[in-house]
């Protein structure tokens, strides 16, 4: 049963501790640990040294190397629908937990793109591969779009879910009045230290898991919002997740901003998969159509009717096999 909020909940207090309990109880306490991140399933956990930082993996199957990038406010579960159904379709699949998210490390810094394409690239590295066919949804999408301009050795081909291309997303923020609308927790996300406050008292992560969810399907259901409410209040995960988007606006003006920007700036010969949601109210259909201008290579699109931006859960069946289809003309 899929849970619905009122679009404007009145902040409560946190409740008091909890008793012990399984990992998959509700989340009630106001901090919980990276350990519960750890969910069991058909595939193995590792973690891996790359970029000077320890990063937590998922991994299931042997062939050729899927990495599938998770986006806000996930972790790598968000792929656990993915995950045994690429294994068992001859690929490696490993789903890896970004810099300061789940039981990946969470330094103070490193929360820019470039930064992140060469966590991305030293992962390929450390599990023994050359490249990997970079699958990413919602923040995930803006890093794999990101890879070919950033780390074109590694990157075998792209899928970008529910996001546009970086510069495309950029100029619509300025342009397109629309996407600016859609986009307005972007803005609220610069805050200082407020918006940690809202992800972990006041939940805005069930909030935002409904707000950005197409209207007719069942997710979130109640396992969901339980599993990512105690994610994002692993400590530093919330303000880790919270400094990529204000790298994303606040580099805008500066030289590492600038640089980025000239790096990704070209046309993306490797293929390119892009799926979207028809009902995706947070990156609109306009950004993503335009962004595949910025593909010179073979191109396949596909929308997914009555789904929002959270595709791989949403639209598991659908995603699925448009990946794997997709995946077997490579």
């Amino acid at each position: 049963m899929r849970i619905r909020r009122n679009p404007s909940p009145t902040p409560t207090e946190p409740p008091g501790p909890e008793a012990p309990r399984p990992a998959l109880e509700p989340a009630s306490a106001l901090y919980a640990d990276s350990a519960d991140t750890l969910i069991r399933g058909p595939w193995t956990h590792r973690f891996i040294a790359a970029n000077g930082a320890r990063f937590h993996v998922a991994e299931a199957g042997d062939g050729p190397l899927v990495l599938l990038l998770h986006g806000f406010p996930q972790f790598w579960w968000s792929w656990r629908h993915q995950l045994p159904a690429l294994a068992d379709a001859g690929f490696r699949a490993v789903a890896m937990d970004l810099r300061g998210y789940g039981s990946s490390d969470k330094p103070p810094r490193g929360y820019d793109t470039m930064t992140s394409a060469t966590d991305v690239a030293g992962v390929i590295k450390a599990l023994g591969e050359t490249e990997a066919v970079i699958v990413g949804q919602d923040w995930g999408g803006w890093l794999a779009w990101s890879m070919p301009g950033l780390a074109p050795e590694q990157t075998r081909a792209v899928a970008a879910l529910s996001m546009g291309h970086p510069l495309v997303m950029r100029r619509a923020l300025a342009r397109d009045a629309r996407q600016r609308k859609a986009w307005r927790r972007v803005l609220e996300f610069q805050l200082p230290m407020r918006p940690e406050r809202w992800l972990t008292r006041q939940d805005l992560v069930a909030e935002l898991l409904n707000e950005w969810s197409g209207a007719g399907g069942d997710f979130p259901d109640e396992e969901c919002l339980d599993v990512y409410r105690r994610a994002i209040r692993v400590p530093f995960v919330a303000h880790s997740a919270m400094e990529y988007y204000r790298w994303a606006l606040r580099s805008l003006p500066r030289q590492d901003g600038r640089r980025f920007s000239s790096a990704v700036d070209r046309a993306i010969s490797v293929p390119v998969l892009s799926l979207h949601g028809e009902e995706d109210p947070f990156v609109l259909m306009p950004s993503v159509l335009a962004s595949h201008r910025q593909v010179s290579g073979p191109l396949r699109f596909e929308s997914v009717p009555g789904a929002g931006h959270f595709l791989p859960e949403e639209a598991p069946e659908q995603v699925t096999n448009a990946l794997l289809s997709w995946l077997k003309t490579l």
